[in-house]
């Protein structure tokens, strides 16, 4: 299994109340269940106040390599992808792990 992290970072001066945000978030949220790839899909606002956090998290399981690539190219996430990126940035992590 390949497990896909992401992790974002408002820009300077945004809300998580702002529309962009908000359409965002309902973005990703729609996904699972849209791409057949996914086998594990969690996503949330960080509850941490400390200054090293991100704000919103997506924590997401596929198959293999592949499945991960396929998913990457969807139409649906490159959507998503494009409004985050006027209000945010991001850092990613993929690994491989055993499912239990």
């Amino acid at each position: 299994m390949i497990r896909h992290l992401v992790l974002f970072k408002l820009d300077e001066g945004v809300r998580r109340d702002d529309p962009r945000v908000v359409e965002g978030v309902e973005a990703f949220r729609s996904l699972e269940g849209t791409i057949p790839e996914i086998r594990f899909w969690e996503l949330g606002w960080n509850i941490s106040d400390r200054p090293i956090a991100h704000d919103f998290a997506i924590n997401s399981g596929f198959d293999d390599p592949e499945a991960l690539h396929r998913y990457l190219v969807h139409p649906e996430h490159q959507a998503g992808v494009a409004l985050w990126k006027e209000f945010s940035t991001w850092v990613i992590a993929d690994y491989a792990y055993e499912a239990r």
